[in-house]
């Protein structure tokens, strides 16, 4: 722990504004599999990471706010997470009896000439940002239409 992250810092890198630091880096971690790259406990601030995938907690402070906020955060976005495998994180989830937004289900997305699947769920964080987790399907060429 407070290292930077491996690998480097990713391109982008969503900061969520949390309501309390501790129940969200709980969730992010011990439920969803990220551990802590580094933190600043003085300014309630936390850089996650899984894989490549990178987060920031930073407990509500006003800094960026544009606006009131309001319970469920983040309407009208869903943060994509692509995984080795779904699996564990859905068991974690059920043990913790934590409520899945969608169930966990194959979906498949034309890209140019292929379609791209992912097997994916949808789930809340404690603050209501919605959460897509997925694992690569692979692609396959699209039948054109007649």
């Amino acid at each position: 722990m407070d290292q930077l992250p491996t690998g480097g810092f990713a391109a982008l890198v969503p900061e969520f504004s949390v309501a309390n630091l501790e129940v969200s880096r709980r969730f992010w971690c011990d439920l969803l599999g990220f551990r802590v790259a580094y933190e600043r406990p003085e300014n309630r601030f936390a850089y996650l990471e899984r894989g490549k995938a990178q987060v920031m907690l930073d407990e509500h402070n006003g800094n960026w706010d544009t606006a009131a906020l309001e319970i469920p955060l983040g309407r009208g976005i869903n943060f994509q997470i692509f995984v080795d495998s779904i699996e564990p994180i859905l068991a974690s989830l059920k043990t913790a009896k934590w409520p899945l937004f969608r169930d966990a289900h194959d979906a498949w997305y034309r890209a140019g000439d292929y379609a791209v699947g992912s097997r994916q769920f949808l789930v809340q964080d404690p603050d209501g940002y919605l959460l897509r987790f997925a694992q690569d399907l692979g692609r396959k060429p699209v039948t054109p239409a007649p």
